[in-house]
């Protein structure tokens, strides 16, 4: 590492990058004989995760007070949330429609609202859980109205870049790629999701591939597979550093071809409507480019709004995309439809730190799959850098707080080094060119070459683990309501490991579209849509002593107030 290439940092990082340097040599000694930092044992990664997890911060998380999940605990932020008043465009359609004095109380709501749009399934989001269920529902014969809250495809999914776990090689099997879930979940998974995302992934791989997906292939056709943290199998496949990109590219591309789906864009739901028997029957639109209000009805709908990564808990910065404000959780729960292991939140240890215009960013774990390791300021590997997400995590932030062994940027934040170079060294130049190249390019055009110089990293809240209860096809307790991908809960139970996202939203995308579309095709005309089920719903906030003041969904950030770590 030259000084050339270390003039890219302010001065105050450049000695603690040179001791990175220094110490390579030795740590690609260790590798080749053998020699690394052990993984935790379940009862030190426990305790670590104790002492230094967000998630365990006193303070920072509270239980509900009202709601059919009352009693689970949740980051406060979400807690606010979920058992907050409907937004002011609900309160002025009701009064639209006919009742002066809902604008008031929390009674005599109108028990119908007539639709300005009648489909057989309603898809709440664009992302890839939203778009795979679209195409199957329409594949199935459903007439389909996909409404997302920004441009269609804007979502978590196009920015996940890591890969897709899949068990399809020799040495592998969905059986141990099902322990592996469990064992990286604390067993709190609920095994019969698991059973059925393991089972399908096979079919799921050569449903993109037929889709045109471009996955990573050696010259002879084989797949390229590499190892996530808490995997025992090396299965995770990628596009590049694309993968949920180029997932989205060719899902866009085939939903296109469909004319039974109708997309709204900047459309996102503000509430789900219901029938006089509690079904689901389709939802309120709120435009967030006119503020129009579109009522739609609808035989099913499918939630797939994403996650809450953007509601910056405990002022953690976060990889999401502007849209991910766990709209999906205040729908349902508003509902009655029960929420799970919302307690935890995952952090990804390694969001950018420098250069902070960055702050938040992904250095996605394939940069570790592939050997770039963890080191505090000395130069020294701390954590074994393939734990399970929540386990380095708490690792690097004891490291940086608690032993004071963090690497301090000009703005203040606190990070630890990603020694990307040492790809190249144990694999051969070229190798990050190749294996990432849309991070390559863009740090290369700030000056920074990843072939040479190490970056600066901090967890950033990454995913949301949990959300609503759904069953193995994609049902939930709610007739009429299904849910695939981030807002639901019990696959990854308290911690996800990397690239089952993406897998998870294609296996549940898809459950979900098929029992929709059947759903649909077996239900009687909907009569009498409407919003009968926020009542009870109001009279417990009221029963509470909460009061109007928050109200829900958010829909976009609010900024000014999010103060760095």
């Amino acid at each position: 590492m030259s000084t050339n290439y270390l003039s890219v940092f302010p001065e105050a990082l450049r000695e603690s990058a040179r001791l990175v340097q220094r110490s390579r040599e030795a740590r690609l000694s260790n590798r080749q004989r053998g020699i690394r930092i052990e993984s935790l044992s379940l009862s030190d990664r426990r305790a670590l995760l104790a002492e230094a997890h967000p998630d365990y911060r006193e303070g920072g998380r509270r239980a509900l007070v009202v709601g059919t999940s009352k009693g689970s605990e949740m980051p406060c932020e979400l807690a606010n949330l979920l058992e907050s008043w409907p937004r002011p465009s609900i309160m002025r359609l009701l009064k639209e429609q006919g009742d002066s004095q809902v604008a008031s109380r929390a009674g005599a709501w109108i028990e119908t609202l007539t639709p300005d749009i009648i489909t057989d399934v309603l898809v709440i989001g664009g992302g890839g859980a939203g778009t795979a269920a679209a195409i199957v529902a329409a594949e199935k014969g459903a007439k389909v109205v996909l409404a997302t809250k920004l441009r269609h495809g804007d979502s978590n999914t196009r920015m996940a870049e890591g890969g897709m776990q899949v068990a399809d090689h020799e040495c592998d099997s969905p059986a141990q790629h099902f322990l592996d879930i469990m064992g990286g979940g604390h067993f709190s998974s609920n095994a019969d999701l698991v059973e059925a995302m393991v089972t399908e992934a096979p079919a799921i791989l050569r449903w993109l591939e037929e889709l045109g997906m471009l996955f990573d292939k050696y010259p002879t056709g084989r797949m390229k597979v590499r190892h996530g943290g808490g995997t025992s199998r090396k299965r995770v496949h990628a596009a590049g550093d694309v993968t949920g990109l180029e997932m989205m590219r060719v899902l866009k591309d085939r939903m296109n071809c469909q004319e039974e789906i109708s997309v709204l864009q900047f459309s996102p739901a503000v509430e789900l409507l219901t029938d006089e028997n509690g079904r689901a029957v389709g939802a309120v639109l709120e435009q967030i480019t006119t503020g129009k209000v579109i009522v739609v009805q609808a035989k099913a709908v499918i939630l797939a709004t994403g996650g809450f990564g953007r509601l910056h808990f405990q002022g953690f910065p976060t990889s999401n995309h502007p849209g991910a404000t766990a709209d999906g959780l205040v729908l349902a729960y508003r509902a009655g439809v029960p929420l799970r292991d919302l307690q935890n939140c995952q952090y990804h240890p390694t969001g950018v730190m420098f250069p902070e215009k960055l702050t938040g960013l992904l250095l996605t774990e394939k940069f570790r799959g592939l050997g770039a390791q963890i080191l505090n300021r000395h130069g020294e590997e701390f954590v074994f850098s393939l734990e399970p997400r929540d386990v380095t995590t708490a690792a690097i932030i004891r490291e940086c707080t608690e032993f004071g062994n963090g690497v301090t940027v000009p703005g203040g934040g606190v990070g630890v080094w990603l020694d990307i170079p040492m790809i190249d060294f144990i694999h051969g130049r070229g190798t990050i060119e190749r294996e990432f190249p849309g991070r390559y390019k863009e740090y290369h055009a700030m000056g920074l070459d990843l072939r040479q110089v190490p970056l600066l990293a901090f967890p950033t809240l990454h995913y949301q683990n949990g959300g609503v209860v759904i069953w193995p096809n994609g049902g939930t307790d709610m007739p009429g309501l299904f849910a695939a991908g981030e807002v639901t809960g019990g696959v990854h139970g308290r911690n996800r490991l990397m690239g089952n996202a993406l897998l998870e939203i294609m296996v549940f995308g898809r459950r979900a579209g098929l029992s929709a579309a059947e759903f649909a095709a077996t239900s009687r005309h909907v009569q009498d849509p409407g919003l009968g089920h926020l009542e009870a719903f109001l009279e417990q906030l009221e029963s509470a002593g909460i009061q109007p003041g928050i109200t829900a969904p958010r829909l976009l950030p609010t900024y000014g107030t999010v103060q760095p770590v």
